[in-house]
């Protein structure tokens, strides 16, 4: 019997490639009018300074995400002061970002069809934890979430089995009895399976080759309700 459901969120509760399309472009524009930096200096740059962060802090840790710590190297690779441009470029995407969101339809259905259920609901996300809850409250799904386990508090990023352990751990229950549900094959659904979980397939309206090992939800709408698990777990 499934007692706690544990979601990735981005590109699984709402689009993030979308929404990130758009703070991109926001920060485009804000660079454009202040430095003078258009297409495609701009885009080179940008992957110079993620790639300039990643050396200095690692692949597999959530600082990997900050932005501040990106637009960060991107003012010292064009020589320009930090201050106000490092965090007026971050406030710019997350703003952006956070304005743009809308969660998948059916999502908040589910979470409170989960939560009447009595079953724990659970979040696990590869990134820093105070964007992530900010996003959980934009999309109106924060009030159902009993459990948040972030890679910045785990140490480690999915598919790590220390970072699917520690969501157990919050879930207060077996891994045998957690279901883990997200966009990602090799992190969400083959991590969570490879630490004892029910991995769980979103595929954001992909049609699922045949003969899969585990569950897929192309909709949460096609989820709808509580009862949805024992069909497919």
């Amino acid at each position: 019997m499934i007692k706690a459901v544990i979601f990735d969120i981005d590109n699984t509760l709402y689009d993030f490639d979308r929404a990130n399309r758009y703070g991109m472009e926001a920060v485009q524009d804000y660079c454009a009018r202040s430095f003078g930096l258009e297409e495609p200096h701009f885009q080179k740059c940008y992957r110079k300074a993620w790639h300039m962060a990643e050396q200095r802090v690692g692949s597999d840790t959530a600082a990997i995400h900050n932005r501040m710590l990106r637009f960060q190297c991107m003012m010292e690779l064009l020589g320009q002061p930090l201050f106000p441009h490092v965090k007026t470029l971050a406030c710019t995407y997350w703003d952006t970002v956070l304005e743009r969101m809308e969660p998948y339809p059916g999502a908040a259905e589910l979470f409170r069809s989960l939560h009447e259920s009595g079953i724990r609901i659970g979040v696990g996300t590869d990134m820093t934890a105070y964007i992530q809850y900010r996003k959980l409250e934009e999309l109106g799904l924060s009030p159902y979430v009993d459990m948040v386990v972030t890679s910045e508090e785990a140490g480690v990023e999915k598919p790590d089995s220390k970072f699917f352990g520690l969501c157990v751990e919050k879930a207060g229950c077996p891994a045998g009895e957690c279901a883990f549900i997200g966009d990602n094959l090799k992190k969400d659904v083959q991590g969570s399976i490879d630490a004892g979980l029910h991995g769980i397939w979103y595929s954001q309206g992909k049609e699922p080759a045949q003969g899969l090992a585990f569950p897929v939800i192309r909709s949460f709408q096609e989820a709808g309700t509580a009862d949805w698990l024992k069909a497919i777990v």
